[in-house]
């Protein structure tokens, strides 16, 4: 079990902006050296805090991220921020379910609207097993990560006797930066992750595997960040350009890695898409009383429409929206007193 929650817990924060190297690039690579700095602050973030919210949620018994902005926020402003939550949420789920479409259309050669249904049927079936659909595709899923990173950490590390010691150079202003890198990669993702670890953590009765499950979540987060930011640093500022900075790097891996690049990319897509929408079927069933699988369908009607507009329109406005708001919930996650635990 404490595999099956540090697995879900990295399912849930790895998505496309990862798999593309376009996160890590944005918020390590380009800090040069400070880059390795921030990633293990931002992993020493994940267990702390990913700890905490699951905690949280185990304590207040949470069905949704819900109780969880209302303990932090009060009920009126947590209401609010529910609400917004929620859009975002949406936004997000939206942002997945295009990118699985521009992902079959871009690399494989099939149209936009094949990647979008086939990944939807799929998820449907998933959500109807609830909790349980989630963990098991996260076991599964996760292990195809780390083994992914790996390939590329260790490509990267026989690369280094090849490179300077200046990985990548960056200006003086930008490197003043990791610190705030690494703070606002970890409230970022983390307030996306709550629709998941929140109501997992209501869950599950035995604080010591959330604790352990935490910890593995955090640490595996960490590790897949370094490997891949190594790797990412070691071809310099050639790739700052690129929509998909590992791809120069998996081409130079073969073909068979290139097709499991490809494989985990969507994996890892899909895992957000199912932890999104958990969280929001969570929430909306609290406040309208329709049944599961007529949520399911409304919510996937709609973000089908919607993802007609772009991946990376979607994601452009999505993610930076949530990030502020991450700031806030973080720090009132690092702050509140939790409440007694269960006995």
């Amino acid at each position: 079990m404490t595999c099956k929650i540090g697995f879900t817990y990295i399912g849930t924060v790895v998505g496309a902006g990862f798999a593309s190297g376009q996160e890590i690039l944005q918020f390590f690579t380009n800090k040069g050296p400070f880059g390795f700095i921030a990633i293990l602050l931002a992993s020493l973030g994940f267990v702390w805090l990913g700890n905490r919210m699951m905690l949280l949620g185990a304590r207040l018994k949470a069905a949704s991220y819900e109780e969880f902005n209302n303990y932090l926020f009060g009920p009126t402003v947590g209401k609010v921020m529910n609400g917004f939550v929620t859009l975002i949420l949406f936004g997000v789920t939206t942002a997945m379910i295009s990118g699985t479409g521009a992902l079959a259309e871009e690399q494989i050669g099939l149209s936009f609207h094949v990647g979008v249904l086939f990944t939807l049927c799929l998820a449907y079936f998933v959500m109807l097993r609830g909790l349980d659909g989630i963990l098991s595709v996260n076991s599964l899923v996760v292990p195809m990560m780390l083994f992914f990173c790996a390939l590329i950490g260790v490509n990267g590390l026989a690369q280094l006797v090849d490179v300077s010691s200046d990985l990548v150079a960056v200006e003086t202003s930008t490197t003043r930066s990791w610190v705030m890198a690494a703070v606002t990669y970890v409230s970022f993702n983390l307030a996306m992750a709550q629709a998941v670890l929140v109501p997992m953590g209501g869950e599950i009765r035995d604080e010591r595997l959330i604790k352990n499950g935490g910890r593995l979540g955090g640490i595996g987060l960490g590790a897949m960040l370094l490997a891949t930011n190594l790797a990412l640093a070691l071809e310099g500022t050639s790739i700052w350009h690129l929509e998909i900075p590992l791809a120069p790097i998996i081409a130079d891996l073969g073909t068979i890695v290139k097709v499991l690049f490809l494989t985990v990319m969507w994996a890892e897509i899909f895992t957000t898409l199912i932890g999104n929408v958990y969280g929001l079927l969570a929430n909306l069933e609290t406040v309208f009383p329709f049944s599961q699988k007529k949520w399911l369908m409304l919510l996937f009607a709609a973000s089908y429409m919607l993802s007609l507009v772009g991946f990376s329109n979607l994601v452009g406005y999505a993610y930076p929206l949530f990030g502020y708001c991450g700031m806030v919930t973080m720090v009132l996650l690092a702050s509140r007193k939790m409440p007694p635990a269960r006995i």
